[in-house]
Parts: C-alpha cells; sequence; structure tokens
C-alpha cells in the first residue's frame, strides 16, 4: 500500500470521526490530507521505487569496486614478482665504490 493510500485512509477515518463538527467531513478529510502531505513533503522522504533504483545502483558500484581492487592487487602481485624475479642490476651499477648503499666505509 502507498504512502499516499495509507494517508488518505487516515484522513477518511478522523473525517469519519469528526462528522459532528461544523464543518462537512469531506472538508475536514480533504484538510487533514493536506496536512498530512504537507508534513510528509518537509521530511525529505524517499519513494520506495527511488530507494530500490539507488540500492541497485549501489550494489553496481560496490561490486565495480571490489572488481578494481581485485585488479589493482592482481596488478602488485605482478610487480612485485616480476621485481623478485629481476637480478638487482640498478644497484650493483650504482656501485663504484664498493659499498652496497653507495656509502664508503
Amino acid at each position: 500500500m502507498s504512502t499516499h493510500d495509507r494517508f488518505e485512509r487516515l484522513a477518511k477515518q478522523i473525517g469519519d470521526k469528526l462528522q459532528g463538527a461544523s464543518q462537512a467531513p469531506g472538508d475536514i478529510q480533504r484538510n487533514v490530507q493536506g496536512v498530512l502531505r504537507g508534513a510528509m513533503e518537509r521530511m525529505d522522504i524517499v519513494s520506495r521505487e527511488d530507494f530500490d533504483i539507488m540500492m541497485d545502483v549501489l550494489t553496481r558500484t560496490r561490486e565495480r569496486v571490489e572488481a578494481l581492487e581485485a585488479q589493482v592487487a592482481a596488478l602488485e602481485n605482478a610487480l612485485h614478482s616480476q621485481r623478485a624475479s629481476q637480478p638487482d642490476t640498478a644497484l650493483a651499477e650504482d656501485d663504484t665504490d664498493g659499498s652496497r648503499d653507495g656509502v664508503q666505509p
């Protein structure tokens, strides 16, 4: 049942209870509906349809982030294993004084 239907039902119930009032029940019902709608509009409430759409977007985004994280991890692993398999030639070429870190003993 939609929120609009609930408010209409609530407004009708209130109007039925106030039949003895000076205004006609239809006027009271319309006034109550207006007050309730105004209150709901000020509450920044989204419809169920909008909520479901945003949940779908969030789910797809989360899946994409997880896929990208896995891809980054695989690339990091490949880079790490590539560096580990290569000889340490960069240090040997720069090491002209016999020390491994470039600092003389």
